[in-house]
Formats: C-alpha cells, structure tokens, sequence
C-alpha cells in the first residue's frame, strides 16, 4: 500500500485504546514471525503517567549526542502518524512508514490464515511492529520506546529492554489500568523485568510503595533521580537552566515539570554509561513539539497537551508564573474517558476568556458539555478548533492564547499554525 493507504488501514483498526484483547501474546507472536526484529538493538524502555514523552525524547537526544543511532517510538502523533517512528532524531518519511506497513499487515495476514492469531493485529500493535522492523532495518543501534498505555499489557512490553524508566504516577485512563494510584502504579511496574535495572522519577508514596515492591520481587537495581541533586535553578518561559550534580545544563522544554523530567533522563544516561558532555548537549537540543512550545506571536500562541490533572497543575503554575497579570484565552477540547471536570477547574479560574471546542475525533466531547461542566463567567463555544481560532481573534496583541487539553487538538492546531515539519 502506498502511505495515505496505509495509514487508513490503520484509522480502520479503531483507535489505540480500543481493543479487543489486551495482553501480550498477539504482539509476541507478530514479532516471532517477523523474525524478533526488537532484539536488533538495546532499547530503553519508558512508562509513567506524566512526563514520559519528554524524558523519552531527552534520553534518546543525549544517546544520539553520545554517537549512537537512535530509534525513538512514542504516541500518540501530532500531526502524522510518521512521527511516532523516529530515526536518528527524525521522523520516518512515508515511503518507509508504508514499507514498514506493508511487511507487518502481510506477516498478520500469514498469521490469520495460519489461525496462529484471533485478530489482525490493533493499531498499536501494528505500529509498535512496525517501529522494531524499521529500527531493524535502519541499523538503530539504541532506541527508546514509549508505553502507549499502562505498562504491563501494553505492546511495548513484549521487548526486553537494558534499562526501565517510570516516570512519574498519576491518575489517568482509570477506566483502563484501575481507580487507584496502587492499582495504576501496579500497572506501570509491569514493565520491570529480572535483572533488567530500573530508574523512578521521584513517586507519590502510594506509587512509590507499588514500584519498589515490584523491584524487590523481581530483584531489579534500582536507581532513583533523586540520586542527582538539583541546584541553581533559574525557570524562564521558554526552558530552564540549573545545576544536575554540578554539572550546569539548559533544557529548552518550559516549565517546571521539565527540570524534574530533565533529572530523571540524566539518571537514565548516567545509568547507560553516557559521558556528562553528551548528556549536556543531548539535552539542550531535545525538542518535544506541542508541550508548552510557541507557534505565535502578538498575540502569543501557546500549545500544550495539558489533557489530564497532573499535566493541567503544570500548566497552570506556569501560567502563574509566566503570565500574570496578562490577559489568557484558553482554548479547550477533551476526550469523554478524561477528567475534565477537574482539569477545567484547574485550568479556566486561570484565563479571562474560555472557549470550549473539540478536537476532530469520534471521542472527543461535546463543547457544550464542557462549558456545562465549567464554572467560569466567560465561557464561549464553538465547534471546532477553526472556530475556536476565530473567536481568539478577538485577543489583543499583548494576550496569550493557550491551545490546550486533548493532544488530538493540540496535533490539529500545529497543522494549521506551524510551516516547518516537526523533526
């Protein structure tokens, strides 16, 4: 198939969440048949509620800056599905996003009319598939793989990794990994394996217990970022500067939340023998586009895929921080499975003016059912995000506009907003 095919096949399959059968077994088989193509390279394997992507992309920039080949798979994508598949610090192009599909639908097809597999292989599965044969074939040497939901069901944990990461635990996709933070942290900690050592970002104490005791039954070495002392920290609106271990760094991703993110992929480079040079620049050069990043100017445009509580507290002590007492207009569209309620309440006693919208997806919810949830005195609807921008065109040229909540939105946004392809 060529690549706008391939990528309707893949909507076809229902989104990454739904699925018929979570567990491991249709993947391992999938990855038996193509020839076990994530044995190809070392890999570091990253789960966690907050924060994942962003130490994701800052380990595999500073393994890159070490002199690596480096693979990088995360989700969900912005813009195009090719930008979950990362090779040497770029996306795929679609010839080989569509080559990469077409060798893993025929392996499934084989695996179907052998009876060897109940269902074609989801759509994360498919794309999870897809990035261990690229990494194959690119000669990725070290590569970093993001948990697309959970942990211990999740296809990614059909690897076996050299080195674990769980950043940190919060409430998200109840509905999914369980209501309570133990039952969530139980989740996360199934990506640990015998043997294989582990880096914690710093945990609330009902996560924390959960990891660790996970690590002891399985006799993991664990290192915790809290290993790397923090100093001189001086936050801009832009990215940070700070003292990790004496050793002074620049991290270009805003908000506070990253110098924690930026501590937690030091340990994790420090852990995998990657000399303080490497690491210094590898994280001064990650990019992780549409977390906090601006696309324009007078007025100031802002995305950031603030989609559950925790993301939202970051959110808006950034805006405290950064933007008072400016006038913010904040953009919001959500998923029905997110905790919007809260998150509003979080985030809206923050702007002067709210417009509710929804991302273009079949779960996304109803705008009116967000300003019905809302209790702001400035509350506008509009349909979707075009309309959205429409009605911020009322903002004047010292406001800032915050597109925000589902990353679907933030992922529309950027298309509409930003020239250059993200890489």
């Amino acid at each position: 198939m060529n690549y706008p095919d391939s990528v309707r096949f893949l909507y076809a399959l229902g989104n990454e969440i739904k699925t018929a059968k979570l567990g491991l077994e249709r993947i391992s088989i999938l990855l038996e048949a193509l020839g076990h193509p994530q044995q190809a390279c070392r890999i570091v394997h990253v789960a966690g509620t907050n924060g994942k992507g962003s130490t994701c992309a800052m380990i595999e920039s500073g393994l890159r800056a070490a002199g690596y080949r480096t693979g990088l798979f995360t989700s969900p994508h912005l813009v195009e599905p090719t930008e979950r598949i990362q090779v040497a610090g770029s996306p795929i192009d679609d010839a080989l996003f569509a080559a990469a599909f077409d060798q893993v639908h025929a392996c499934a097809e084989t695996l179907l009319r052998q009876e060897r597999i109940d269902l074609h292989p989801t759509y994360f599965e498919s794309v999870t598939a897809m990035a261990m044969v690229v990494f194959r074939d690119s000669g990725v040497e070290r590569a970093v793989l993001e948990v697309g939901l959970g942990g211990r069901l999740d296809a990614t944990n059909a690897v076996t990794p050299e080195l674990c990461v769980v950043t940190p635990v919060d409430f998200d996709h109840e509905a999914y990994l369980g209501k309570s933070l133990e039952s969530i942290a139980g989740e996360k900690a199934g990506i640990l394996k015998p043997g294989v050592p582990a880096v914690f970002a710093r945990q609330r104490a009902e996560a924390d217990s959960v990891l660790h005791a996970r690590a002891a039954a399985l006799g993991v070495a664990v290192t915790h970022s809290s290993e790397v002392s923090i100093s001189g920290v001086a936050l801009h609106a832009r990215g940070s500067d700070f003292l990790l271990s004496g050793m002074a760094l620049t991290c270009p991703l805003g908000g506070e939340h990253q110098v924690e993110n930026a501590r937690t992929a030091v340990a994790a480079l420090r852990r995998l023998g990657v000399a303080p040079e490497a690491i210094r620049r590898g994280i001064a050069q990650t990019r992780w586009p549409g977390r906090l990043e601006r696309v324009g100017e007078y007025p100031e445009i802002v995305l950031d895929g603030a989609h559950n509580p925790a993301s939202a507290r970051a959110l808006a002590d950034y805006l405290d921080r950064f933007y008072e007492p400016r006038r913010v207009w904040l953009i919001y569209g959500a998923m029905r499975d997110k905790a919007v309620e809260e998150v509003a309440a979080i985030l809206f006693p923050r702007a002067g003016h709210v417009i509710a919208t929804a991302p273009a997806q079949p779960r996304a919810l109803r705008p009116e059912t967000i300003r019905d949830l809302a209790d702001h005195d400035c509350i506008q609807v509009a349909a979707d995000l075009r309309a959205a921008l429409a009605l911020a065109g009322a903002a004047g040229r010292q406001d800032a506009i915050f597109v925000t909540g589902s990353l679907f939105l933030v992922g529309e946004a950027r298309a509409l907003l930003v020239r250059e392809s993200i890489s």
